[in-house]
């Protein structure tokens, strides 16, 4: 599997290995040429579960303020180019007055595009230091399930794999069967 690959991969660099791998999740969020699950069991599977998870936190703390530097900085056109289109008009009421709250739910929400809504911070008047406090916070539970499951595997405590991964099968089909009825309470959260 491409997580075995890049598990290996991993583990032929030797010392630089952590370093590479935190690069990796940086630009897993900057610029998401890989899926974030794909680095974060592996992650889980390379390091174990404490130091597989404080990489994966490290590297998409930095990803994650990156993202929002940049589209603090370069602006909407900039942004246009990450974030597809229908999805920057759909969540454009992230950039007005956005509440803390309400950022750290979405972040906390599986399968919600934790790296767009990075993009989508930097153009509001959030704070850099109340982004990065949402993020690294809201992040943190997904974060060790996919590095809790690669530790798992590599133990070879299958059980406890599969325990972990339904779990996260059902968390992600709430949230993709309810994702209509969560995008209006979000939107209706915000409008008040």
């Amino acid at each position: 599997s491409s997580s075995d690959r890049f598990s290996e991969f991993l583990q032929s660099l030797g010392p630089y290995s952590p370093a590479v791998f935190v690069l990796f999740q940086i630009l897993q969020v900057a610029a998401a040429p890989f899926p974030g699950e794909l680095t974060g069991v592996a992650g889980g599977y390379v390091y174990g579960e404490t130091t597989g998870f404080l990489l994966s936190s490290i590297g998409l703390t930095i990803g994650s303020w990156v993202a929002f530097e940049l589209a603090s900085i370069l602006g909407r056109p900039f942004v246009e180019r990450f974030v597809r289109q229908e999805v920057l008009h759909k969540f454009d009421f992230l950039t007005t007055n956005t509440g803390a709250t309400l950022c750290f739910l979405l972040f906390l929400i599986p399968g919600f595009p934790k790296d767009y809504l990075c993009y989508l911070l930097g153009l509001s008047r959030m704070k850099l230091s109340t982004f990065l406090i949402v993020s690294v916070i809201g992040r943190m539970p997904g974060t060790y399930l996919l590095t809790i499951q690669g530790a798992k595997f590599r133990d070879q405590e299958y059980y406890a794999v599969a325990i972990v991964t339904a779990a996260c099968a059902v968390i992600l089909l709430l949230a993709y069967l309810y994702r209509n009825q969560i995008f209006h309470w979000i939107k209706h959260r915000h409008d008040r």
